[in-house]
């Protein structure tokens, strides 16, 4: 089984409770919004494992890194990811080393984000911060598996959803096969362009338990922004993907169908993390 974790409304905060592993939280919104810190300093107190974002996804580029160490400081998260830079492995490991060298002793566990444009560059951003980290993460949508798996290049790559979905699967066996991964420690997958590639890490973690046992969780809001917009999963998962982010819906207040929605789509994206 893979953890999971989703990002939601905080009027579906306690709900998705209920059906995830642990909650994920994003760094920009402290500040302004102490409510939503707060679920998170009570989700710790209830023994929740907690995630802390960077919030490089929503923003563009991650926090800085006085400002982050200093929420690090405040909430003590079961994990933070550490400042990186998109598609830019020499920018993160310099954004690491800097950050890891001016907050070695952060509360928490260490998360370090793999970045490059290519895959040369992905193994030698991995093989720089693996050895400092206490779980490596990956991110769903890099620009060069467009060039990989482009979009009508054949009959599984109708969307580019499709082609970051095939492009991470293949980028995570290529890893593997190189002998590149440390399959002794946890793996974290940041994000999915669409919900079914979890089924093929779920069950090859069933059929090569030995080879594929690092795939430890991942964070989406997947489910519940697509619940909020209307749209269901169904047992094949989805054919395209809404680009509304979760945090442009913080403050949401959705109807009982759309809450409805939202729990479907959460349980199934749940059975597709187990196979």
């Amino acid at each position: 089984m893979i953890k999971t974790y989703h990002e939601a409304p905080k009027s579906l905060f306690k709900v998705m409770q209920t059906y995830t592993d642990g909650d994920y939280a994003l760094v920009h919104l402290f500040e302004s919004d102490p409510t939503y810190y707060n679920l998170f300093v009570q989700a710790l107190a209830q023994g929740r494992d907690v995630i802390l974002d960077n919030s490089v996804f929503e923003l563009g580029e991650a926090a800085d890194g006085p400002m982050f160490a200093g929420w690090v400081r405040k909430l003590k998260p079961t994990w933070y990811i550490v400042p990186d830079v998109l598609e830019d492995a020499s920018a993160t490991i310099d954004r690491f080393h800097q950050f890891t060298s001016e907050y070695p002793d952060l509360p928490g566990k260490r998360i370090g984000v793999v970045q490059g444009e290519s895959m040369s560059e992905v193994i030698r951003c991995y093989k720089a911060l693996e050895p400092e980290c206490d779980m490596m993460a990956f991110s769903f949508d890099f620009s060069w598996w467009l060039d990989l798996f482009p979009v009508g290049g054949d009959a599984n790559t109708p969307t580019k959803w499709h082609s970051f979905a095939r492009g991470r699967v293949w980028m995570l066996e290529e890893l593997l096969r190189r002998k590149v991964i440390n399959r002794y420690k946890p793996h974290h997958l940041l994000g999915v362009a669409l919900p079914q590639e979890m089924k093929y890490y779920a069950s090859m973690k069933k059929l090569e338990p030995g080879n594929w046992s690092w795939i430890r969780s991942v964070d989406t809001s997947n489910p519940v922004v697509h619940g909020l917009k209307g749209i269901a999963y169904d047992a094949k998962g989805l054919q395209d993907k809404e680009t509304q982010k979760l945090h442009e819906l913080i403050n949401y207040a959705p109807d009982f169908e759309q809450v409805r929605l939202v729990i479907s789509n959460t349980k199934m994206f749940r059975r597709f993390c187990s196979a």
